[in-house]
């Protein structure tokens, strides 16, 4: 009967998750917020009803990877290209702040008088610099998530975050990259950058295929239009595999430029409509849950926590200051700087993925993975939280104006899918 041990621990998961979230929404927050802390409730750190499995892992995967997939068919192209230049300044900021901030507060904790030492680590100075390195990353999902259930995912603000989110992955890419090779001398960084670089050739030239092949097929309407979706998936799942495993970039980057390269169809509205029920009703919450089922926390003294609670303060304010602070330099307005900064706040499994990737070169002792895992589960929390507070319309984006764009947009989609199909008939 083992082997069918997860479909219960998928009905617990897609019953707890909805229910928090119920009742996250009730006390006014938003509904992913229930969903990791279920995730939370139900894994080792506190009931330990539910071990992450292989199979809980790659469902949460693919989860991310729809989730990002369906951010990037919601976003408005010509708006992420406008801010293209402020979104490299904004991710720059947030990588160099959070990064010296991460720095500071581990110079001040790493000495043997207050964290015990391990045998067989790099210098301190590589284990501060690293620390700092995992402050740099961002969770770029967890605030997809918390925008579209808000309706803000297409404002200005919206779209710097996602572009500075994507570029902040590629600046973290580097730096863990820098980092590591000095630990540990088989990792070139010249060949990595590369790789990087080439990533970005390659999507441009796939993208652009994909689209006038696209083009062709609704033209001449080669596959029913209800088969639009499988193809537009493959397309997605295959950037998603080329990005992580031929160019070392993450998956959610590739899977978000084949988002944006659907975007540019005429059909994106209708084929975004069929990705979102099956990430609502199956794999965002598995997503949003095994953050949750990641988190253990080990036995702690008071210098470890002390450091901990450190950590976490100098991870929430340096996110804000350096990405409000790029945002400014930009000329986006007080109010903005303020949604774009709180918007890179969340950490999430991204830093628990450089963390066990620096502990594998002696970069980071089990000391300090307590003070990490606390950084990730409050930064993910509180991202949500501080999101919709921000977002409230006395901060004043213009709400109004971009929920109506937005809708003017889906419905022009709508109605142009509906001559056209009126156009076939007719023939």
């Amino acid at each position: 009967m083992e082997g069918y041990a997860f479909l219960l621990d998928l009905a617990l998961i897609l019953l707890s998750t909805k229910l928090f979230g119920l009742l996250t929404k009730k006390f006014q927050m938003p509904q992913v917020v229930g969903a990791l802390v279920a995730g939370l409730l139900l894994g080792p750190a506190m009931l330990g009803l539910i071990k992450e499995t292989e199979f809980i892992t790659d469902c949460a995967e693919i989860g991310v990877v729809v989730l990002m997939f369906c951010a990037g068919m919601e976003t408005d192209v010509n708006e992420l290209k406008r801010t293209g230049k402020a979104s490299f300044i904004i991710a720059l900021m947030g990588v160099i702040v959070p990064l010296v901030g991460g720095f500071g507060v581990a110079w001040i904790f790493n000495r043997p008088s207050l964290i015990p030492t391990e045998e067989g680590l790099c210098s301190t100075f590589l284990q501060n610099v690293f620390v700092g390195v995992i402050l740099t990353a961002t969770s770029v999902s967890i605030t997809v998530e918390t925008l579209r259930e808000l309706g803000k995912l297409k404002t200005a603000s919206g779209n710097a975050i996602l572009g500075a989110a994507i570029i902040d992955d590629i600046l973290g890419i580097v730096a863990l990259t820098i980092i590591t090779s000095l630990a540990d001398t088989s990792v070139n960084v010249f060949v990595v950058l590369l790789k990087i670089l080439g990533f970005f050739v390659f999507a441009g030239v796939a993208g652009f295929a994909y689209y006038k092949f696209y083009k062709y097929m609704c033209k001449r309407d080669v596959v029913g239009k209800h088969r639009h979706a499988i193809i537009s998936f493959v397309f997605c799942l295959l950037m998603s595999y080329i990005a992580e495993t031929v160019f070392g970039v993450a998956d959610i980057t590739g899977a978000f430029i084949a988002g944006l390269v659907i975007s540019c169809t005429h059909r994106s509205s209708y084929l975004a409509s069929k990705f979102d029920v099956i990430s609502y009703l199956f794999l965002s919450p598995i997503f949003f849950a095994s953050i949750g089922l990641k988190v253990e926390l080990p036995k702690m003294n008071a210098a470890i926590i002390g450091f901990a609670l450190c950590l976490t303060l100098i991870a929430v304010l340096t996110k804000i200051i350096g990405c409000g602070l790029g945002a400014k330099i930009c000329k986006y307005k007080n109010s903005q700087c303020v949604k774009i900064g709180v918007g890179m706040i969340s950490r999430g499994e991204v830093a628990l993925i450089v963390a066990s990737k620096g502990a594998a070169v002696g970069l980071l002792g089990t000391s300090f993975l307590g003070p990490v895992v606390i950084v990730v589960v409050i930064t993910t929390i509180i991202t949500p939280i501080l999101l919709k507070i921000v977002y409230k319309e006395k901060y004043g984006e213009t709400v109004f104006n971009e929920n109506a764009l937005s809708n003017s947009y889906d419905e022009v989609n709508q109605m142009r899918e509906e001559s056209d199909e009126a156009h076939k008939l007719a023939k």
